[in-house]
């Protein structure tokens, strides 16, 4: 069966005029409308090739002049701020939704690059021969959210539990995943026996597994290839062998982003004050883009960023001292116990 107190099995249309499925006449037709003086074009890393070739599209269909983004782009948390494109009253951004508790700071349309490609039937079977638990949790990202109500009624007919939480704030869809923020998964964790992600990659099945104590299977819906479950003793292991390196630290760098959808000063303020009643200097250091060049040669034996959480969890070995997350840093402290490890997720 389906879940459904949890959330349904296919997420609703949204009704939201920001948000096109593909890049298409829709889009167009709602850039003619908005008559936008300067568009900028954001992209993810995955699409630079295709980026230029959009960006004359663009520029042919509606006569606006478009700018194109060169930072990487890992989200909508991080949209192109005023400073980057401070002519363009119009941003697209590919490749992602809109996260709804995360204000746009100018007009910005999603076009989150959908696809229905994958054929539920065989990859099914493909679970089936693989032994996956039946009582499973479904996690997707959002290009392959599309496929959420055929695998689920596929699964559903074979005999599965189908489990879909519906997340917090910062998630747009049921079953969605966000690399900061997993809690979908979270909310069916105490009743699914694993979890399937949907989609292409390691990122999101990384995130998922230090997210939730649960075996975490991964899914390539365009080529039908399933990845074993993820060692999450090995990857919590490692970070509390970080975490116990950074015990002695004295001298902590608290790193804030000035992205409107990854800034969290309270957060830093609060852990700064916690670090001082414990006998620690703590300094706030301010930037968009946490970049390990940014850091070296200051005097500081340790970091905690507030900005995205696998900035630390999958980039900590570029940095030239222990990088850890908010619930990481209270570990070294000895606030917080190393179990259960907790996942340091962005509301």
């Amino acid at each position: 069966m389906i879940d459904e107190a949890v959330g349904p099995s296919e997420p609703a249309p949204t009704a939201d005029p920001r948000v096109f499925s593909t890049v298409g006449p829709e889009l167009v037709d709602a850039v003619r409308a908005a008559r936008p003086r300067r568009i900028v074009l954001q992209v993810p890393a995955g699409l630079v090739r295709d980026a230029h070739d959009l960006a004359a599209h663009l520029r042919r269909e509606t006569g606006a002049p478009v700018d194109l983004g060169a930072r990487a782009c890992f989200g909508a948390c991080d949209a192109p701020s005023r400073d980057e494109a401070p002519r363009a009253d119009l941003a697209i951004v590919l490749g992602h939704s809109p996260i709804p508790n995360v204000a746009d700071v100018r007009t910005t349309f999603y076009v989150e690059m959908r696809s229905s490609r994958g054929d539920v039937r065989a990859m099914a079977e493909t679970l089936d021969a693989a032994g996956v638990p039946k009582r499973l949790g479904l996690v997707v990202s959002v290009q392959h959210m599309d496929l959420v109500g055929p695998l689920s009624e596929e699964l559903t007919r074979r005999g599965y539990d189908v489990l879909v939480g519906r997340g917090d704030r910062r998630l747009a869809y049921p079953a969605q995943a966000l690399g900061c923020n997993y809690t979908g998964a979270e909310t069916v964790r105490e009743t699914a026996e694993a979890f399937l992600f949907v989609g292409t990659g390691r990122f999101h099945p990384i995130g998922l597994a230090f997210a939730v104590d649960r075996p975490v299977w991964a899914i390539d819906p365009v080529q039908g290839s399933l990845e074993p479950p993820i060692d999450r003793a090995s990857l919590v292991g490692r970070r509390q062998l970080l975490v116990a390196t950074a015990r002695d630290a004295r001298r902590w760098g608290i790193l804030v982003s000035t992205f409107a959808g990854q800034m969290r000063m309270p957060t830093a303020l609060a852990l700064q004050e916690r670090a001082r009643a414990r006998g620690r200097e703590a300094e706030i250091i301010l930037t968009d883009r946490i970049d390990p060049r940014d850091l070296v040669g200051r005097d500081l034996d340790a970091y905690v960023s507030t900005a995205c959480p696998r900035i630390a969890l999958d980039d900590s070995a570029n940095y030239p001292r222990p990088m850890l997350t908010p619930p990481e840093f209270l570990m070294a402290l000895g606030e917080l116990p190393l179990e259960p490890y907790r996942f340091d997720t962005f509301h």
